[in-house]
């Protein structure tokens, strides 16, 4: 559910932002939320987009709020030991929502919360039925057909694919020890048949719909202001220079780099599993 704000001030002039009614409260009525479970909390240390050399690598990148980071289980190792979902939780450092389970032996992990997860739902890691939202299990063991999130590339490596919220991949075909992935993208490819994947589509799909506002609410998130090449100078971009608005330009990054349309997949990968590419219709 979104929420689109009155334009009392200039900052909530076009705010639209999500409610966040499905995460757990810590009581009933009230909008205080649960506190994360300390265990599984980390300190972030921040980059800000630079190398080892102190040297800007990613750009727009720097401020923002202080973050505690989650140690979420993508491996999902723990295999028929049955677990009950304690709560549903936000985490700032990805778009996707979180669930804390509490497994029968008494340890206590983090998942991606796959959409309509609920307080006290089961959920488990094995080969057998239920296939219900959440339980995760290997790619041979799931009916073709499936809505599947959080996909290994190797196995027991952990999710890889598919974690990002609202986003969810089909399970088309398996055949001669792979299964056939229908990605997000429209990309059909085949993954070892031994990786695990979960049921369900990721949680949180309305998070594209978020209109942020205003430019500080930008900068709470630690995203730096994007200049357009075009208002820069010839020495510092492609686009630059000119008199007024100058035309033509060949889309490109400061670097001389084509956008828009040309590969810059590297030639030194394999494209033997994929099936179909995401821009072939």
């Amino acid at each position: 559910m979104l929420r689109k704000y009155r334009p009392i001030t200039p900052g909530t002039r076009q705010l639209v932002l999500p409610v966040h009614e499905k995460l757990t409260r810590a009581e009933e009525g009230k909008r205080a939320k649960v506190k994360p479970h300390k265990p599984l909390l980390k300190s972030k240390k921040r980059t800000n987009g630079r190398n080892n050399h102190g040297h800007i690598t990613c750009r727009h990148k720097g401020g923002g709020h202080k973050r505690r980071y989650r140690l979420v289980d993508f491996k999902r190792d723990k295999e028929n030991i049955p677990a009950k979902v304690a709560s549903i939780e936000y985490d700032p450092n990805r778009s996707a929502y979180i669930a804390l389970i509490n497994y029968a032996d008494g340890e206590k992990r983090y998942i991606l919360a796959p959409e309509g997860l609920k307080q006290g739902d089961l959920v488990q890691t094995s080969s057998e039925p239920p296939f219900s939202v959440g339980v995760c299990m290997k790619l041979k063991d799931m009916p073709l057909g499936s809505t599947v999130h959080g996909i290994e590339l190797y196995p027991g490596k952990g999710a890889k694919l598919v974690r990002s919220a609202g986003l969810s991949a089909q399970l088309m075909a398996r055949s001669n020890g792979y299964a056939a992935i229908r990605m997000p993208s429209g990309e059909v490819r085949q993954i070892n048949e031994d990786c695990r994947a979960s049921f369900g589509q990721v949680s949180n799909s309305e998070h594209n719909l978020r209109v942020e506002g205003k430019a500080g609410r930008s900068r709470w998130k630690g995203i730096r202001p994007t200049v357009r090449g075009t208002v820069m100078n010839p020495v510092d971009h492609p686009h630059g220079g000119g008199e007024g608005k100058s035309k033509g330009n060949h889309p490109q990054t400061p670097w001389a780099q084509y956008t828009n349309g040309f590969k810059t997949r590297s030639l030194k990968k394999s494209n033997k599993f994929i099936i179909k590419d995401r821009r072939k219709k």
